[in-house]
């Protein structure tokens, strides 16, 4: 009676719900793992938006003049 209140109260709050079972092993292109609201980033595993949660652009300066200061600006 209590696991049907609360299946019927979260049915539209997550993603996936899981009762008796671990949470983990969705199945990619099966199981669309991650919400849109407070239950995931809308990322889903799998889709190429996945990947730029893990990846970061970077910029790259060479010089050739020997660094003055190692130090951090915001440790001084």
């Amino acid at each position: 009676e209590d696991i049907e209140f609360a299946k019927d109260a979260l049915r539209f709050s997550a993603g996936n719900f899981y009762i008796n079972d671990k949470p983990t092993g969705a199945v990619v292109g099966q199981q669309p793992f991650g919400g849109a609201r407070g239950s995931g980033t809308n990322d889903k595993a799998g889709s190429p938006l996945n990947l730029l949660r893990w990846v970061s652009p970077r910029s790259i300066k060479e010089t050739f003049a020997p660094p003055k200061s190692w130090t951090y600006g915001f440790l001084e």
